[in-house]
């Protein structure tokens, strides 16, 4: 190389340094958009079932066709974004994921609401992988690491919170059809920011010629488990289509994963979920997600239904844990982080949110939001907003650069698996516990405002049975971070930026701690 071209390249190199913090307010943006659409539209859902005549048996599908095109496709989103570069996915991502808000804000009728909803699942699985690759490739020392993932960590878990607020807002004082419009400049701020500051760290591409039956294998199989949990929530756990989907998934996915370590250039390197580390970030970060989807579920329902607040009432008070996480994840997660191991934040996180959870077993009609409802949040926050500030930075450390994207995109997977097993499962327990209880108590109410009192009653209990069951869920997930999770701190004093090849081992003081 000559020198011009080495002082070119240097100078290019140089840039990108210089604006990657600017690079993390618009991908913070795109973020804070693609997981606050998965909550915006629950509040908004009645108001659009009613205008566009969409059936109750149908309207699920507003958000499980997001959750079926977002779910089955990030694996492949990923793995574009590593052959076809992180900048120009994430910049396609956004624009696309405008033209199909568009669409849904514009839509006349259920068929038109529900292609937009699985084009904004579409876009958003090339979105969600690209920007979190991007922040693996331009963030490599570790304070610096650490604080970006630190606010990355923060929206991630917090942006479905702020989902419920902006939902209410634009639904009670504008019109339902804004919780699509808004989207529109989100995306666009952050594609033009995106487009003038991102500068991609040369040499991390994967030119590897796309595995097709690694795609076909890997979309079926998980759209075939996402839409299993999704029937299972409305038609019953026993029900034959559920059971065929759940067997249709499980043959899918072994398949695949029988192709992955066969074929030459896979989509998913095994190489990144073997990897003790990643593998136990992806299954705690996972059942955390079960725990907290059911969580956002029951106590929107409560606030609404039992304690009659409004949209917008039921968002703000949501507030508190938004504060905790951000807290959590950039105070307490990112001060930390370079001075312990990350299991010693990810594991007391798990518990402490598991602690907040427990506090809402004992949720009771007359429950108030200051003494049960609020110390809870604020738990749920802390202990979340610590434990996913490391696992989001771990889940991609010590990656080689052309496996970023498909990394990345193994953690929104397990997010969106698990927040589609969440809603399901979690929703059933409820359910059936709400139902004992009615047909037990129902015969004592004489009077009509008796009887009102057992269905609150009935459903409130439901709630609390489901939620016994996700402080359980977080325990595991406490557990599996404690045993899986076994790198130490960072090494600060050290140059990171791992290049091609570089494990874990090269950018960790303390490869194993004894347990």
């Amino acid at each position: 190389m000559s020198e011009t071209s080495k002082a070119t390249a240097k100078a290019a190199e140089a840039d990108a340094h210089s604006n990657r913090w600017k690079a993390l307010t618009f991908i913070a943006l795109a973020q804070l958009m693609v997981v606050l659409d998965a909550t915006i539209v629950n509040i908004a859902l009645p108001s659009a079932q009613q205008d566009l005549g969409i059936s109750d048996g149908n309207r699920q599908w507003v958000v499980t066709a997001y959750a079926l095109a977002f779910g089955g496709l990030l694996l492949f989103g990923g793995r574009i974004a590593d052959l076809w570069g992180r900048k120009r996915t994430f910049v396609a991502g956004l624009i696309g994921f405008a033209g199909a808000s568009a669409i849904g804000g514009a839509a006349t009728n259920e068929a038109m609401m529900f292609g937009a909803r699985a084009l904004q699942g579409a876009f958003g699985a090339l979105l969600a992988p690209a920007a979190l690759s991007l922040l693996a490739v331009m963030f490599t020392e570790p304070k610096e690491r650490a604080k970006a993932f630190g606010i990355y960590g923060a929206i991630a878990g917090g942006g479905g919170a702020v989902g419920f607020i902006l939902g209410g807002v634009l639904t009670e004082y504008l019109d339902w059809r804004w919780t699509f419009f808004v989207n529109i400049p989100f995306a666009i701020i952050a594609a033009a920011g995106a487009y003038f500051v991102i500068r991609e760290p040369a040499g991390g591409r994967n030119r590897s010629p796309l595995d097709i039956p690694g795609v076909v294998l890997s979309t079926l199989g998980l759209v075939s488990l996402v839409y299993g949990f999704t029937r299972a929530e409305s038609d019953g756990w026993g029900d034959s289509v559920t059971v065929g989907l759940f067997v249709a998934s499980a043959v899918l996915l072994a398949a695949f994963i029988l192709t992955e370590s066969r074929v030459k250039a896979p989509l998913l390197p095994l190489r990144v979920i073997t990897e003790r580390n990643r593998g136990g970030v992806y299954l705690s970060l996972g059942l955390a997600i079960i725990a907290m989807f059911g969580l956002f579920l029951f106590l929107t329902y409560y606030l609404q239904i039992v304690k009659g607040y409004s949209p917008v009432k039921t968002g703000f008070a949501f507030l508190p844990m938004i504060g905790g996480m951000m807290v959590g994840s950039t105070q307490i997660g990112t001060r930390l982080m370079t001075r312990v191991a990350p299991r010693l934040l990810m594991a007391p996180g798990f518990v402490v949110a598991a602690v907040g959870m427990l506090l809402l077993t004992q949720l009771e009609i007359g429950s108030s939001y200051a003494g049960v409802i609020l110390p809870s949040m604020v738990l749920l926050g802390l202990g979340m907003g610590t434990a996913f500030m490391p696992a989001m930075s771990l889940a991609t450390l010590g990656v080689e650069p052309r496996d970023a994207g498909v990394a990345s995109a193994m953690v929104n997977t397990s997010q969106q698996v698990g927040g589609a097993i969440g809603t399901a499962l979690l929703n059933t327990i409820a359910a059936s516990a709400t139902t004992s209880y009615i047909k037990d108590h129902i015969a004592g109410a004489a009077s009509k405002p008796q009887q009102q009192l057992v269905q609150l009653e009935g459903q409130v209990h439901g709630y609390t049975n489901a939620i016994w069951f996700a402080v359980g869920i977080l325990v595991v997930a406490a557990t599996v971070a404690a045993t899986f999770i076994n790198t130490g701190r960072p090494d600060v004093t050290s140059a990171s930026g791992a290049g091609a090849g570089d494990g874990i081992e090269d950018e960790v003081k303390v490869p194993v701690i004894a347990h």
